[in-house]
């Protein structure tokens, strides 16, 4: 029997606004699936035709996410090794070995590497970060229809010119991070 790998990529830690997401994949070996790339480098609609066949095609698949207030509470980078240790432990199969994208790994007991620039390089990991952006692309969406004022669809809680003066004329919602410096002057500004 084929021991199962594991690979995990997050969405969503630079931006002003919103939860932050982690997905784990364990591909099917016997159904790859051909165009898995980064997903920061995949055009929106091939970013949701993977994401389709990847959820159809995979062994298994999680997708998880860590809040606005974990994120002020933790940090961001201790948020997002919550949300990547919530996505392996949430497949429905246990991995031998987990390989996430980036420097860092999360405190776990799982057999573990990191790698920089997996997200384009190792199948499971381009997945699992087609997974994350395209869950916190929806997300975003979710966020712009209860507030509409912010553009979170179009920047999707980036630090774009649009959202600053949103942020300057409306002041931050709920979702925006206040442990992040520009909402922290915001809010600042706003007392």
């Amino acid at each position: 029997m084929q021991k199962l790998w594991a690979g995990v990529d997050e969405a969503g830690r630079g931006p002003w606004a919103g939860a932050v997401f982690a997905a784990a994949v364990i591909l099917d070996p016997k159904r790859p699936i051909a165009g898995l790339a980064d997903s920061k480098k995949l055009s929106a609609a091939r970013r949701e035709k993977l994401y389709a066949q990847i959820c159809e095609q995979a062994l298994c698949y999680c997708v998880a996410q860590a809040s606005v207030q974990e994120i002020d509470h933790l940090n961001i980078l201790q948020a997002t090794m919550l949300a990547m240790r919530r996505a392996v432990e949430g497949l429905a199969l246990q991995p031998a070995h987990v390989q996430v994208d980036g420097n860092r790994l999360p405190q776990w007991t799982y057999s573990a590497e990191a790698i920089v620039k997996g997200d384009g390089s190792v199948a499971a990991i381009s997945a699992a970060s087609i997974l994350a952006k395209v869950s916190r692309d929806a997300d975003c969406a979710r966020l712009d229809a209860l507030y509409p004022a912010y553009g979170f669809s179009r920047h999707k809680g980036y630090g774009t010119a649009e959202h600053q003066r949103a942020l300057n004329r409306f002041g931050p919602c709920a979702e925006h991070r206040s442990s992040f410096a520009p909402i922290r002057r915001a809010l600042a500004g706003a007392l």
